[in-house]
């Protein structure tokens, strides 16, 4: 039997942990969605909030403090958190690409230096991030020997050196200046290496975003075509073919189950970049079409959202000691209650943490969205 668009999203947010609250560890919950969007330092503590069961801020300052998850530039060539024992296959996987996003940029070939120049400052590089450092330590004391090029050079090795960035406290474990350090991993990954850590991370995507097609998987990741059907074909049996209601051939786990049509799909308020909206082809699985130009703008900001019976219906922010939602849509009495129990609770969170998150995007909120409802929710 053929599975049904609603089947593809329930599959998704089953997996995703956003129809139930699972209790689960921190690093074990990072390590079961695959890998969480984390280009603002709040998104990943707010995407545990929406997935695990009386999560604790606590619990996750304290992974990143001891190292067992880590934040990267990795798939999409965007920042990351992921468990520790899957950064080096990931990374692995990702390497020729973030590579290549850099190297081959106009901005790394105007200064007229060879890759082969910025290779040759990992060795130096990794010694010097045994400790935590700036990128503007970086700059004066490594890259620095390129004169009027540092800048670049560093822009470009910040992105495949084998490095993560390093906790330095705050509300939200990081704070600006970025600070890093170097990881365990080899600065280069041999053919093989790179192969099983395209596998690796396909099944970790499958696991976390399942059923899925190639394309989605390239629209995760950037990685391209021919490396995602060399991958298909080398894990053999333990992915296949499912049935589905689109052209696109798609694939999942041997062994993994799809929700019923009618499973229902509780509300959840998505942090910004939340991965479930990044992880499919446009316009993926929870982002009607109509409104994907009201939550993604275009410089690629994905605004916080909020999710009703499994759809993307409208944004929220923090607003006058509370949230601020805006639905898109007309939304029941009993959605809007749902809604408010959800944004009462996260409310108290950021209260403790960060009352006013996400404030510098406010001005998406400036330009306005047509025919809304809106309310202020208090903690």
């Amino acid at each position: 039997m053929s599975l049904t668009v609603r089947q593809l999203t329930l599959a998704t947010l089953d997996r995703q942990l956003l129809l139930e609250r699972r209790s689960l560890d921190v690093a074990e919950a990072v390590r079961r969605v695959c890998a969480l969007q984390a280009q603002t330092p709040a998104s990943p503590y707010l995407a545990l909030w929406n997935r695990v069961r009386d999560f604790a801020p606590e619990d996750l300052d304290a992974a990143f403090t001891h190292g067992r998850i880590v934040k990267a530039t990795l798939m999409r060539i965007t920042l990351h958190v992921v468990h520790a024992d899957d950064y080096e296959p990931y990374r692995a996987a990702m390497l020729s690409t973030l590579r290549a996003s850099r190297l081959y940029d106009r901005r790394f070939a105007s200064t007229g230096l060879a890759p082969t120049d910025a290779d040759a400052l990992l060795p130096e590089l990794a010694g010097f991030l045994q400790r935590p450092r700036t990128g503007a330590q970086v700059e004066d004391g490594i890259t620095g020997i390129h004169g009027e090029h540092a800048h670049r050079v560093w822009w470009a090795l910040r992105t495949f050196a084998p490095l993560h960035h390093a906790p330095t406290g705050g509300p939200w474990s990081f704070t600006r200046p970025n600070t890093y350090r170097a990881s365990s991993a080899a600065p280069a990954a041999t053919p093989q290496e790179a192969d099983a850590g395209v596998q690796r991370l396909l099944l970790a995507y499958l696991r976390g975003f399942g059923p899925a097609s190639a394309q989605d998987f390239a629209r995760f990741t950037l990685l391209t075509r021919p490396v995602i059907t060399k991958a298909l074909h080398e894990l053999g049996d333990q992915v296949v073919r499912v049935p589905g209601p689109g052209r696109a051939a798609l694939f999942d786990l041997a062994d993994a189950t799809v929700p019923a049509d009618d499973t229902p799909a509780p509300p959840r308020l998505l942090p910004m970049w939340d991965s479930t909206l990044l992880a499919h082809a446009v316009p993926g699985r929870v982002m009607p079409p109509e409104y994907r130009p009201l939550v993604v703008r275009r410089n690629g900001d994905v605004l916080p959202c909020l999710l009703v019976d499994g759809q993307v219906a409208g944004v929220w922010r923090a607003a006058a000691g509370g949230l601020e939602l805006t639905a898109f849509r007309k939304l029941g009495k009993a959605e809007w209650k749902d809604l408010t129990e959800e944004a009462q609770r996260l409310s108290v969170l950021l209260a403790d943490r960060e009352p006013d998150v996400y404030q510098r995007y406010g001005h998406w909120w400036d330009k306005g969205f047509p025919d809304v409802e809106r309310t202020i929710v208090k903690g």
